[in-house]
């Protein structure tokens, strides 16, 4: 079972690529875009957006969770939780060695809108 479905409930869909979390335009409701033009350009913090673009309050842990999903190294580990405190990755779980947790790191901090990596909660052994 792939992260995203073992955390999230979701499937990963074939030949979907990480969301690189683009400037998205919210949108803006008619009368309100008219009484206030610049509001039309609120955008989503890269630690919100969601796999497809959209505003998702674990977007970050989300994409996080994907991008595990696309390396063979640790798609199947199924020990480890991924959370997320704004833009912090949190790793929580067991491994059986620090090389994996220092390949989930890299793998984490490499997704956009991730600021660090916490693995406080991780044990290895």
């Amino acid at each position: 079972m792939g992260w995203l479905k073992r955390l999230f409930g979701l499937e990963k869909l074939e030949n979907q690529e990480t969301v690189d979390a683009p400037a998205y335009q919210a949108p803006v409701a008619e009368a309100q875009a008219q009484a206030q033009p610049a509001a039309s350009n609120q955008t989503i913090p890269p630690e919100r957006m969601g796999l497809n673009g959209e505003y998702d309050q674990s977007g970050l842990a989300k994409r996080v969770a994907q991008a595990f999903d696309a390396n063979p190294e640790v798609a199947d580990i199924e020990t480890v939780y991924v959370a997320q405190l704004g833009t912090t990755v949190v790793l929580k779980g067991t491994v059986p060695d620090q090389a994996i947790v220092n390949k989930l790191v890299t793998i984490a901090k490499g997704v956009k809108g991730a600021t660090g990596v916490e693995t406080d909660q991780v044990t290895v052994g």
